[in-house]
């Protein structure tokens, strides 16, 4: 089965199907720009071998979960987002305010990992800026938001990791995104949201969290691994 074949299994739409939809092509800087329901998205390809299929499907997954992540969550995030294939990128992938570049080795390596684009979007829709909040509670947030919005975490075989006695809260990513959502179920439904909101805002202090949930994370933390079913 092709990437792409896989992709459409899933019943996503194609973006030449997209109703009102727009693209432009320049060659010269091997870039698209593509329109849609009052989203831009620059796509700058600078790896001559990248899949062009597995280029659609990263397309597709952005107007996917970036509209309703930001209708959920900051509906002032950007409107335009540039999206960077680049060869000379030694990390995953990285996002820094409305710019996101992506290492084409790692999708040679994972074709099936389009979700990346969904942790790393959410980084543009936090737009904390230079926050005082922890980088734990920001990475932890979005990989909660992949957890959440996933398009085909199964297929890059990512999941929230079993709890043991060697994490802990402040572990970021899949870890705190864990722990984030066994607080989303038994302390506060919204607690995602209102945390999202005050690291924007700047307005975090470790006080927050008894106002949230009633207790710290070292409290709550000891309270989820004692019964961590989520």
């Amino acid at each position: 089965m092709s990437i792409k074949t896989g992709f459409v299994l899933l019943c996503f739409l194609s973006l030449s199907q997209l109703v009102g939809s727009a693209q432009t092509a320049d060659t010269t800087s091997n870039s698209v720009t593509i329109q849609h329901s009052g989203y831009t998205l620059v796509f700058i390809n600078q790896e001559p071998s990248f899949n062009p299929e597995l280029a659609e499907i990263l397309q597709e997954t952005f107007f996917e979960v970036y509209p309703p992540m930001c209708k959920k969550f900051n509906p002032k995030s950007a409107r335009t987002v540039t999206f960077v294939i680049d060869p000379k990128y030694d990390g995953v992938a990285a996002t820094s305010e409305a710019r996101v570049v992506y290492n084409p080795r790692w999708f040679a390596q994972h074709p099936g990992d389009i979700d990346v684009v969904t942790h790393e979007v959410m980084h543009i829709v936090q737009a904390y800026g230079n926050t005082n909040g922890p980088w734990w509670i920001t990475e932890g947030i979005a990989d909660y938001v992949r957890f959440k919005f996933g398009l085909d975490n199964a297929g890059a075989n990512w999941s929230l990791p079993k709890v043991t006695e060697k994490q802990n809260f402040d572990n970021s990513y899949r870890v705190t995104a864990r722990f984030f959502a066994w607080i989303v179920k038994n302390k506060n439904r919204r607690f995602i949201e209102k945390m999202d909101k005050i690291m924007r805002s700047h307005q975090y202090t470790a006080d927050i969290w008894v106002k949230l949930t009633g207790k710290n994370p070292s409290e709550l933390w000891k309270e989820y691994t004692a019964n961590p079913e989520i």
